[in-house]
């Protein structure tokens, strides 16, 4: 493991070659057989850790639920990394699973819950490869259906690392529909994220 770290540390910009140029890095590389995009635009993230978290979350999947990442490699163009107004996402007209830049970035936490979320719109991939045709009645059934992946893989992990993904997948399953599929005002998430950036590099 300390080997592939060193690679990335080798190959990657450190967060001061953003900060000079201001322009995002982009690196493009492949983990764990998936084809993986970093669009990293924070100058205070470094690449290098984001890449090793990922790494981390994608070894989880392939040690405790290997179909899982089976269906990665089969049913995603690629993972892309980057700033968005949430943990994750699944682009359908993409073929994109989103890892939100700044949640793989975050220590107080292990990388249990970074596998989860992938392993979430892993569910969303899967249902769209099969030509699911989905209506906007029908998401709150697809959402319960992720959450029950992510409750059966945190279920499978020792308990140290489980704990916090069953935690959040049994929360969100006792929602109402409107609770597990909520509408989210997309420009006021961006808003906030941007603000949130601002403060960042101030």
């Amino acid at each position: 493991m300390s080997g592939f770290f060193d690679r990335l540390a080798a190959l990657f910009s450190s967060p001061a070659a953003t900060a000079d140029t201001g322009a995002p890095v982009t690196v493009r590389t492949m983990l764990h057989g998936v084809p993986v995009e970093v669009i990293n635009t924070r100058a205070d993230i470094a690449t290098t850790d984001v890449l090793a978290r990922l790494d981390e979350a994608l070894a989880l999947i392939a040690t405790y639920q290997p179909w899982r990442l089976s269906h990665l490699q089969r049913d995603i163009r690629s993972i892309r990394v980057e700033r968005f107004a949430c943990r994750g996402a699944f682009i359908p007209q993409d073929n994109v699973i989103i890892t939100e830049l700044t949640f793989l970035a975050r220590r107080d936490i292990s990388a249990a819950p970074v596998a989860s979320s992938i392993l979430h719109e892993g569910v969303h991939a899967r249902v769209h490869a099969m030509g699911v045709y989905r209506t906007e009645a029908q998401l709150p059934r697809e959402e319960r259906l992720c959450r029950r992946a992510e409750l059966a893989f945190g279920q499978t992990l020792p308990p140290s690392l489980g704990a916090p993904v069953v935690e959040r997948a049994l929360a969100s399953l006792s929602l109402d529909d409107r609770g597990v599929a909520p509408i989210v005002d997309w420009q006021e998430a961006q808003r906030r994220q941007d603000a949130a950036d601002r403060n960042a590099s101030a």
